[in-house]
């Protein structure tokens, strides 16, 4: 069972592992099917969601929200986390993909998240990418007046650098609650560039996306002795598959990232949550690095 922990010292309490929408309308699922697949995972104690408006060309919260409705009784026990601040072209009056993160612009988009995810509140909304054009000031209202309404309870952002997210922070009154960055053994940078320290140092759990470099991990080349060296340490740690060595692999650090589970098949989040289990030692963690990027250390 997966247990839920806090993920900032002003909350909020999310599962350890992290159920992601991104690709919903990919898996080809009926209503039904979904809100069975929601029963299943919140099961397994995976009890937060992972949307963004843009997912699904707009269309993966109206999905899960229909879903939603027909298990309404989950609402109370999972924790929905949603983020805005992209303007797609998938969207017709979008004639150029662009970042957005005006104060009436970011309200906007948390209401129509709450009217498709068929809930009053979210519990997570985070910015989605950094704004050259954002004026911390104007999102700082914007996420005071959703606080103060009730509509979100806690506030992040998502592939922020250290200075932006000190930047907004500074003008705001409560903490951010984390940054929902790309980590995976082939995708290392924040490793070292200072974002995971300063999360550290403020006792802020990061969210992980593309723990498994959405896919290229397995079906690039190049990553052959990444593969190989992920299935000896499979072999060493008891493991069933080499996703689950990944997820270790990133809990590993100490900011404890919240790793987001990708697939639609039960099965696999099944899997990923014998991952909680996985004691990975030192040399092996470096040995998983040295795969991914062909040298131990310089």
């Amino acid at each position: 069972m997966v247990q839920r922990i806090k993920i900032a010292p002003q909350g909020p309490e999310f599962s350890r592992l992290v159920m992601g929408y991104w690709r919903l309308m990919e898996w080809g699922m009926t209503s039904g099917q979904l809100a069975r697949f929601i029963e299943e995972h919140v099961e397994l104690g995976i009890t937060t969601v992972d949307h963004a408006d843009i997912y699904g060309g707009y269309q993966c919260e109206a999905a899960f929200g229909n879903a939603l409705r027909q298990v309404g009784h989950l609402r109370s026990e999972i924790q929905i986390v949603s983020k805005c601040g992209i303007a797609t072209r998938a969207k017709a009056e979008n004639k150029i993909g662009h970042y957005i993160t005006e104060r009436d612009y970011i309200i906007r988009s948390a209401e129509n998240s709450l009217s498709n995810l068929a809930t009053d509140y979210l519990d997570l909304l985070l910015i989605h990418r950094p704004d050259p054009l954002m004026d911390a000031d104007d999102v700082a209202s914007a996420f005071i007046q959703l606080h103060q309404s009730g509509k979100v309870r806690h506030f992040g952002v998502s592939n922020f650098t250290p200075a932006q997210f000190t930047l907004l922070q500074s003008r705001l009154p409560f903490t951010l609650a984390t940054n929902q960055v790309e980590i995976s053994p082939v995708h290392q940078p924040l490793l070292l560039d200072g974002t995971l320290d300063q999360l550290q140092q403020l006792r802020i759990r990061p969210m992980a996306w593309s723990c498994l470099g959405g896919g290229t991990l397995f079906n690039d080349a190049q990553y052959q002795p990444l593969r190989d060296e992920l299935q000896i340490v499979a072999e060493e740690l008891g493991a069933e598959t080499i996703d689950q060595v990944v997820y270790a692999w990133i809990m590993r650090l100490p900011s404890l990232p919240l790793p987001i589970i990708g697939s639609g098949k039960i099965e696999r989040v099944r899997s990923a949550v014998h991952s909680l289990s996985l004691e990975m030692d030192r040399q092996q963690w470096f040995r998983i690095r040295k795969a991914a990027l062909g040298y131990d250390v310089p």
